[in-house]
C-alpha cells in the first residue's frame, strides 16, 4: 500500500483562488492609484481657481482705460476657462474616486471568494476534516516543527471498521451518516490544532503536536467508547506512532499504519 501519495485530482479551486487573490491584489493597487490621480485633480483645480482669482483682481494702474478694459475681458476669459478646466479636472477627480471605490470593492469580492473556495478545496465536505492534499501538507509542516524543536508529536491512523458492510447492507446514505458520526466525534475528543485528515475512504490520519503516544491512546480511547455508546456496532480501530528525529512523513504514517494492522490482526 501506498503510504503518503498526494493526489493528482482536479486543482481547480487553489487556482481559481490564487488567481482571484492575483486579482484583488491587483485592483487594489488599481484603487490607490486612482485615489492618487484624484488627489492631483483636485490639486490641480485648486490652482486652476487661484489664478483664476488672481485675473479677477489683477489691476494696472499705469494702464489706459481701454488697455485696462481689454486686459480685463482677457483675464476675465482665462479666469473663465481655468474654471471650466478646474471644474472638468475635479470630475476627473470624482470619475477616479467613483472607480477606485469599485475597484475596492470587487477586491473584497474577490478575497472572499478566494477564502471560500480555498476552505472548499481544503475541507472535505462529508466529514469535516482535512482533504488529503491539504492534510498531508499541515501534517508534514507539523512534523517539522517537532523536528526543529524537539517537541512530541504523536500520529494516529484510523480506520472505520465496517464501512463496506453498512454501505453494502444498509446502502451508502447511512456509511456516509457514519463516516460523519465518526468526523464529529473524533474533532470532539481532540484539539482545535489538531490535524484530522480524511485520508482515504474509511481512514483517517490524525496528527496531535505536543502529545505522546500514551496520552493519544487516552484521547483515542474515549473516542471509541463514545461510538459504541451512540451504537454498539460501531467501531473504529487505530495504530498510533511517535514521531522520531529523523522520520519523514512516510515513514512516520507507516509505522502508525504498521501499528494499525498488528492491532486489526490480533482481533481476529
Amino acid at each position: 500500500m501506498s503510504i503518503f501519495r498526494v493526489p493528482t485530482e482536479k486543482r481547480a479551486n487553489s487556482t481559481v483562488s490564487f488567481l482571484s487573490d492575483e486579482t484583488a491584489a491587483t485592483r487594489l493597487r488599481t484603487a490607490e492609484d486612482r485615489d492618487h490621480t484624484a488627489v492631483l485633480h483636485d490639486r490641480r483645480a485648486e490652482r486652476r481657481d487661484a489664478l483664476a482669482r488672481l485675473d479677477d483682481l489683477r489691476d494696472d494702474a499705469d494702464a489706459s482705460r481701454d488697455d485696462i478694459l481689454l486686459r480685463a475681458a482677457s483675464d476675465r476669459a482665462r479666469a473663465a476657462a481655468d474654471r471650466v478646466e478646474a471644474a472638468d479636472d475635479r470630475a476627473l477627480a470624482a470619475a477616479d474616486r467613483e472607480e477606485a471605490a469599485s475597484e475596492r470593492a470587487e477586491a473584497l469580492r474577490n478575497n472572499s471568494e478566494s477564502a471560500d473556495n480555498l476552505k472548499l478545496a481544503m475541507t472535505d465536505a462529508l466529514t469535516g476534516a482535512w482533504t488529503r492534499r491539504f492534510g498531508l501538507e499541515s501534517v508534514s509542516r507539523e512534523l517539522d516543527r517537532a523536528h526543529r524543536t524537539g517537541a512530541p508529536l504523536a500520529l494516529a491512523f484510523i480506520d472505520v471498521d465496517g464501512l463496506k458492510q453498512v454501505n453494502d447492507s444498509q446502502g451508502h446514505l447511512d456509511g456516509d451518516t457514519l463516516l460523519q458520526l465518526v468526523g464529529e466525534t473524533v474533532r470532539a475528543n481532540v484539539r482545535p490544532y489538531d490535524v484530522i485528515v480524511r485520508y482515504g475512504g474509511d481512514e483517517f490520519v490524525c496528527a496531535m503536536p505536543n502529545l505522546r503516544a500514551p496520552e493519544a491512546r487516552v484521547r483515542f480511547e474515549k473516542i471509541a467508547a463514545a461510538l459504541t455508546a451512540v451504537n454498539a456496532e460501531h467501531s473504529v480501530t487505530y495504530g498510533l506512532a511517535e514521531a522520531e528525529p529523523t522520520d519523514s512523513l512516510q515513514e512516520l504514517i507507516a509505522r502508525a499504519d504498521d501499528a494499525f494492522l498488528k492491532v486489526r490482526r490480533t482481533r481476529r
